[in-house]
């Protein structure tokens, strides 16, 4: 990873620096062209892992007002920088080029957290500089190779002589190595020359907006895939950079489940990935076992921290379901179905524990856990633990397990119960509770995390399953999201506007969290509340613009207003893989394709208003073969590429 501000300059502030394995490796890197640093012109990603910076140096004495000396950097993730100086003047341009390094080898979570540890010496080496300190050892070397080395100033400097019309450049290289035995293999990237899953998709749209956001969505994606340890063929999308570049479970998943129409193959290798990290023990009856182990969260100043565990559990269940419907491989299903049986086992462990009234609490918790938080039954695990009950009936069913009718009786129950227990009335006709406390009081809270209720899951011939509310419980929760307490102009506030604890950028408090838009732009397209849909699309298309299509994690919730771009949230990661997989999940969702491969059949219901125009989306997958659909800007849908054992229809 590298970092910096917009003139290219690494200044030893911040996050600034070139990073590798959690290291910085370089924090300073800051140029001078005859003892001038150039005045920034542009500095600009051009992918996730590249970046160019041009600047402009004006020459003493010179009397044109149009600069001669242009000074561009090209920047690569992996370490390397190209310096190329043009001379555009009537001159030969004579001038010292001096470019000042150092490093303090210092972690990223120590930097995160706001530390700065002093800077290692340099010492030279035969074509730069070399530091070594903190179990590590740093080196910068340049080609060609300078004309003076100053370690103790850290200064590279070649003295240049560049004629009319021509151009110099330098290739820097910088590099980390560990002085410490490695114990544990850290996940890898993909490999050069190894093609993402998604590389054939191609995008064409009426609104320009939605065509940048999945193109540079798919990218973010790109640079975050990571290769298992375990399995190097298995690829999963690291969290988000800078803070989480590795594999956090229930992120994961949310990425290979937004991203199956282009492919199986990040859920599969997803899905393996987190089997082989599945707690297959437990330290007490039933405790633990099945668990996809991961951290609380914070939830925000209104409810208790969740836990990723019970939501990644949760998860798996359904996106091994999903990828199934989409064409993962039979077989592969079947691999991993015991890993789903477990996730199954430990969410009915957990509901005959009792804790509120066979509502869901963190899987695997027992009475005695966490006296200091009590446990309580949020909104969206009930949501998601209906949709992994109903996705495991049908894997059972299907394979030939027992309990699928159990499962189905368990779900129907859930729902009877959260239809009475977690509707409250109020003069706009009702709401869904955020939670229910451990003595069953409601949590009223109006919070984003109320679009889970929206995300119904796909099941057999292209259909949704039964979801927790009835109609007319989702009509009132589709004209609230839309409501000025949730809906900033930017998309979905995380806590409603009209709390005292709002903060417009909480993470979980008020900010825009991109993934619960994209899912409520869904759910409600889905369920047929398009005009509310659209409202929040258009949000989010528009955030999306200001961000160049490349959204953060998160940004400030603040109303928006003409003129007025959103507010980029400090701590937010960019990229992050839940909102580049959900920016893409929400342009692939509206061309409405819902396939049913175990059936030889695709299903493709569009959004009738039609709300990006004209929509052509090719390089999909479908049962592992090629699928290309167009939509027409009256909303009707033409299948231009297929397997020809799909059977098509439309509902």
């Amino acid at each position: 990873m590298a970092a910096s501000g917009t003139d290219g300059q690494l200044r030893g502030s911040g996050l600034h620096g070139f990073f590798r394995a959690g290291v910085r490796a370089l924090s300073r890197m800051e140029l001078r062209l005859g003892g001038i640093e150039p005045l920034a012109l542009q500095g600009d990603l051009t992918s996730a892992a590249r970046a160019r910076f041009v600047g402009a140096v004006r020459v003493p004495g010179e009397l044109d007002p149009d600069p001669a000396i242009t000074v561009e950097r090209l920047r690569h993730a992996d370490g390397t920088e190209t310096i190329t100086v043009r001379n555009a003047g009537a001159r030969p341009a004579r001038l010292p080029l001096e470019i000042t390094l150092g490093t303090d080898l210092g972690g990223l979570a120590e930097i995160a957290a706001g530390a700065r540890p002093p800077d290692v010496p340099g010492q030279v080496q035969s074509a730069g500089l070399r530091w070594l300190g903190r179990g590590h050892s740093a080196t910068v070397s340049a080609k060609p190779s300078p004309h003076a080395v100053l370690a103790g100033a850290g200064v590279l400097r070649w003295d240049l002589e560049v004629q009319p019309g021509a151009r110099w450049s330098v290739e820097l290289r910088v590099e980390l190595e560990s002085a410490a035995a490695v114990t544990a293999r850290p996940p890898i990237g993909r490999g050069a020359g190894v093609p993402a899953p998604w590389t054939d998709a191609t995008v064409r749209c009426d609104d320009a907006r939605a065509e940048l956001l999945l193109t540079r969505s798919l990218d973010a994606l790109d640079s975050l895939l990571l290769a298992d340890p375990d399995r190097p063929t298995d690829l999963y999308t690291a969290s988000g950079a800078p803070w989480r570049f590795g594999l956090a479970p229930a992120d994961a998943l949310w990425a290979a489940r937004f991203t199956l129409p282009l492919g199986t193959r990040p859920a599969a290798g997803t899905l393996r990935a987190l089997a082989r990290r599945q707690q297959t023990t437990s330290s007490g009856p039933g405790k633990g076992e099945g668990i996809i182990p991961g951290p609380l969260r914070h939830a925000g100043p209104e409810l208790p921290p969740s836990c990723t565990a019970t939501e990644a559990t949760l998860l798996f269940v359904t996106v091994l379901a999903e990828a199934w419907r989409w064409g993962m491989p039979r077989q592969e299903v079947a691999e991993l179905l015991p890993a789903a049986e477990r996730a199954l086992t430990a969410l009915r462990v957990t509901t005959e524990n009792g804790l509120i009234d066979g509502f869901v609490t963190d899987l695997g918790r027992q009475s005695d856990d966490r006296t200091g938080q009590p446990a309580t039954a949020r909104c969206e695990v009930q949501a998601q633990a209906h949709r992994a009950a109903l996705h495991g009936a049908e894997l059972l069913e299907a394979f030939g397990r027992p309990g699928a009718a159990a499962w189905r009786d368990w779900a129907e129950g859930l729902r009877s119960r959260f239809r009475e227990r977690f509707w409250v009335d109020d003069l706009s006709g009702g709401r869904p509770a955020a939670a229910l406390t451990a003595d069953g009081r409601p949590l009223t809270a109006v919070a984003a995390s109320l679009v889970h209720l929206l995300d119904l899951g796909l099941s057999a011939e292209g259909a949704a399953l039964p979801g927790l509310l009835d109609r007319e419980q989702t009509r009132l929760l589709a004209h609230r999201l839309i409501a000025p307490e949730l809906e900033c102009g930017w998309g979905l506030r995380t806590l409603s506007a009209k709390s005292p604890r709002f903060n417009p950028l909480g993470h979980r408090s008020g900010a825009v969290r991109v993934q619960e838009t994209a899912l409520a732009v869904v759910g409600l397209a889905e369920a047929g509340f398009e005009r509310e849909a659209g409202v929040l699309l258009e949000g989010l298309l528009a955030a999306g613009a200001h961000f160049s299509g490349r959204l953060p994690e998160m940004y400030a919730g603040e109303q928006r207003l003409p003129d007025c771009p959103p507010v980029p949230h400090p701590a937010a990661c960019r990229p992050a893989a839940g909102s580049a997989a959900a920016g893409a999940h929400m342009v692939l969702a509206l061309a409405g394709v819902r396939p049913d491969a175990p059936a030889k059949r695709v299903v493709v219901r569009p959004a009738s208003t039609a709300p990006l125009g004209e929509l052509e989306l090719s390089g999909l997958r479908v049962a592992g073969e090629p699928f290309a659909v167009r939509v027409s800007r009256i909303g009707v849908a033409v299948v231009e590429e297929a397997s020809a054992e799909l059977q098509l229809g439309a509902r």
